[in-house]
């Protein structure tokens, strides 16, 4: 059974802090990259970027029963801030 958690984070940049964010970890991870999406292949979880209008659709898909989703969430939103210099906020939603 598959887990993921998404949410829609607020920013005007969305598709900046996307493209730095790939950047960013493309040296660790593999990275996937189309007009709209971006993804980044965790060996536990596959994170995708979506610019949406004034949002950044996000949502972490974990590949493993023992991913740690609450972890991945914090990991991924405390680099987004990062790359987008801004103070974001995220509201998680998870399903399985």
């Amino acid at each position: 059974m598959t887990q993921s958690t998404r949410s829609n984070i607020a920013t005007e940049q969305a598709a900046r802090i996307a493209k730095r964010l790939l950047n960013h970890w493309k040296h660790k991870f593999e990275v996937a990259e189309s007009e709209d999406l971006f993804q980044i292949f965790m060996p536990s979880a596959t994170v995708q970027l979506s610019p949406v209008k004034n949002a950044l659709a996000v949502e972490i898909i974990a590949l493993q029963p023992d991913t740690d989703l609450p972890r991945l969430e914090q990991v991924v939103l405390d680099h987004l801030i990062r790359m987008g210099q801004e103070e974001l906020t995220a509201q998680w939603q998870r399903s399985s």
